[in-house]
Parts: structure tokens; C-alpha cells; sequence
């Protein structure tokens, strides 16, 4: 069976639910709420009602100078005091995953909406604690990840396509992040840290195109893996590489790195009469995905899967306007709980099966697992010197 169909729905400005604005507060105001949130929202706030109340960031000045730039908000330094004075209805994470669970959990407890930036939190043990505080019995709150390579019209169009097995069954898959980061760029003291980063590049940087696989092609059922570090002298791994098997039977493969000067963000599906090709760096348009149709398919068939409609770009304003409309309606937004648990727990199975040398099957990392409340799993020559004496 194919992946099950998922409907998106791209919110105009005319399908705006309600006349009460969302109150939204930005906690983290370093380059990704500069650069990516706070351009969102304001293009989402001239479609609908929206205002920013408030941001919050350990350094003052940048806060007041968030809110200068924005023309709106106040700034804060304590998120609770933020949290009991502003009531927002949704927060966005900007802050490095080590505060995730901590600053997520605070604020669905205090009765918002959370949109928190990849990658999620350290473990899938913080995942679990962010989910419990959830409230799906009264239509939220609820925390989404930040994984807007499934949206736009591209990602919509294939997935479509392979749910309804129009080009027959997936069969081979490729996944590819091979990004380039000198020296300099491990010098920033959090990075290649298991306790700041929460991994290398599969859990930093390849995680946004193996989420987009497993959007595309549904459930995974095992995992072998490797890593390495080839050149960087980091705590985490520099590169890996996995071979992975879907419910499906698709049989894919994966390649995370960190060392390829020729930078380029990759996702190949071969069905039973079309490949389809995905190419791209940081996020992609129609123009960036291909497909080619097998001998003997029709050119006319051919031109209804290459027909890929208006041009929407993965983005987070694609993501976010989703987002706001799930939010008024009171129903879970995609890419939360189970459905934002996925690439998480594809990444913790990949570091398994890479330290220990063992195929790891899906639902094996729970409680008591030493990859739940981890991701190095405490294994020798990988954890942290202070963990691996604790085990």
C-alpha cells in the first residue's frame, strides 16, 4: 500500500476563519527568527488578523532590538513572566534544542500553541515529555516542528501522486544532504556537541530531507547505518550513511555529510513507471523537482504527473499559514506528535544501528532504551566522556 493521502491546504487571505487576531510571541531572536519567522509573519499578518506581542531572548538588547525591527512586541527575558503576562496564542522556538523541552512544555502549559525550529529536542524522551503536555481532548494545544520542506506545491503534487500509486509502487529511494562546514565553523563552542547541537549532520542538517522522505513515502520498518568522523573533531560524527527498508518494501538509501564542497540537497524515488527527482540546496520550487517517465508511458500521461500547478516554494510562511489556520480550527497541525515524532525517531534508529552495528527495527527505542533518553546511547567512543563513565 502506498503512503495514506494527506490533504494541504493552501489558506488564501480570503479563507481567514475568524476576526480575532492571533497573538504570537517569538522566543529566540538570533538569525532563524530574523531571517525566517519574523518575515512570515509578516506576510501572514497582512492576510489575516495577527500581531506580535512580544519576544523573549537571554540578551536584552537583542530582544529590544527585535522588537525595534518589528514594530511591534515587547521584550523579555523570562519566558514565564512573558508566558503569565501576554497570554499568546502561539510561541515560536528559535533557541538551540538543549531548551526545547523546557520552553515548550512551559508554554503549552500555559495554554499556547508552540512552532518550534528543527531539530526538535535532544531525545526521543523529550519528544514524549512535549507530547504528554499536549491537550488533543480540548483541540490543543499543540507543539508542531518546523519542517517546511513538506510544504508547497511540489512536495504536495509527489506526495499525492505516490499515495495513489499514479506511477505504480516506489521501489528504490536515495536521500541525500552533503553540505560543507570548515573548521571555522566547528569553532562556535555548542556545535558538534551532543548536549548543544543534539547531533552531527544527521539530526542538524539531513534530518529536514529525511523527514520529506518519510512524508513521501510513509512508514519505515529497519535501519542499518554507519558514521564517521573523517575530518572534524567534534563529539558527534562529521558523515553517515544508512540503508533503510519501508512498509512499503521501498528500499532507500541515506547519506548525511558535512564534508562535500558540492553542496546539494537530494531526494530520488524510482516507481514502477516514473522516477521522480527532487534537487535543490535550502528549500525548492516546482522548477527544482523532476519526472521522468518509464518506455511505453504515455506523453499525455506523462504531462498530468509533470503538471505540478501554481508555484507555492517550501517555506516557513507555507508552513506557518497552515499552521494558523489549524490553530482556529482546533484541529492537530502536521508535523506534531506522532506525525512530528517520525524523523526523530528515524534519526535516533540511525545512530543505533551505526554505534552498535545492529539492524534497528521501528518502535524498538523506548523506555529503557539507551537511545531514548539519548542520542549517543552512551556508546564507547561517542558519548561524552561524562556519560560514558555514568554507564
Amino acid at each position: 500500500m502506498g503512503a495514506p493521502l494527506i490533504v494541504e491546504v493552501f489558506v488564501t487571505p480570503s479563507q481567514a476563519l475568524t476576526s480575532t487576531p492571533i497573538r504570537v510571541a517569538i522566543v529566540g531572536t538570533g538569525a532563524i527568527a530574523r531571517g525566517s519567522h519574523l518575515p512570515a509573519l509578516r506576510v501572514l499578518a497582512a492576510e489575516q488578523p495577527l500581531e506580535i506581542v512580544a519576544a523573549v531572548d537571554v540578551d536584552a538588547a537583542s530582544a529590544e532590538a527585535f522588537c525595534a525591527d518589528a514594530g511591534a512586541g515587547r521584550p523579555y527575558t523570562d519566558l514565564g513572566l512573558m508566558l503569565a503576562e501576554q497570554r499568546p496564542d502561539l510561541v515560536t522556538l528559535g533557541t538551540p534544542p538543549r531548551f526545547h523541552r523546557e520552553q515548550t512544555v512551559a508554554a503549552l502549559r500555559a495554554g499556547a500553541w508552540v512552532w518550534c525550529e528543527k531539530p526538535p529536542c535532544p531525545s526521543l524522551a523529550d519528544f514524549d515529555a512535549i507530547q504528554a503536555a499536549e491537550d488533543p481532548h480540548s483541540g490543543g494545544p499543540y507543539a508542531s516542528i518546523v519542517f517546511q520542506h513538506r510544504f508547497g506545491s511540489g512536495s504536495h503534487h509527489v506526495r499525492a501522486l505516490l499515495a495513489e500509486q499514479a506511477m505504480g509502487r516506489p521501489l528504490v529511494a536515495h536521500c541525500q544532504t552533503t553540505w560543507y562546514r570548515d573548521r571555522a565553523y566547528y569553532s562556535v563552542p555548542w556545535r558538534g556537541r551532543w548536549s548543544t547541537e543534539g547531533g552531527g549532520p544527521a539530526m542538524g542538517h539531513g534530518i529536514h530531507q529525511m523527514d520529506l522522505l518519510l512524508d513521501l513515502l510513509g512508514p519505515w520498518s529497519e535501519i542499518r547505518a554507519m558514521a564517521g568522523r573523517l575530518v572534524h573533531d567534534v563529539e558527534t560524527e562529521d558523515v553517515s550513511t544508512a540503508l533503510v527498508r519501508f512498509e512499503n518494501g521501498t528500499m532507500a538509501t541515506i547519506v548525511n555529510s558535512v564534508l562535500s564542497p558540492d553542496e546539494v540537497s537530494r531526494i530520488r524515488i524510482d516507481c514502477e513507471r516514473a522516477t521522480v527527482e527532487l534537487t535543490h540546496l535550502y528549500g525548492h520550487r516546482n522548477a527544482d523537482w523532476r519526472i521522468t517517465p518509464a518506455p511505453g508511458v504515455s506523453p499525455e500521461q506523462a504531462a498530468v504527473w509533470q503538471d505540478f500547478g501554481p508555484d507555492v516554494p517550501s517555506s516557513h510562511e507555507a508552513q506557518l499559514r497552515g499552521l494558523l489556520a489549524d490553530l482556529r480550527a482546533g484541529r492537530r497541525p502536521r508535523s506534531s506528535g506522532a506525525d512530528g515524532r517520525t524523523s526523530l525517531e528515524l534519526v535516533a534508529a540511525l545512530y543505533k544501528a551505526a554505534f552498535t552495528g545492529n539492524t534497528v527495527r521501528a518502535g524498538e527505542i523506548g523506555p529503557g532504551d539507551p537511545y531514548y533518553s539519548a542520542l549517543h546511547g552512551n556508546a564507547p567512543g561517542w558519548a561524552p566522556a561524562a556519560a560514558e563513565a555514568t554507564a
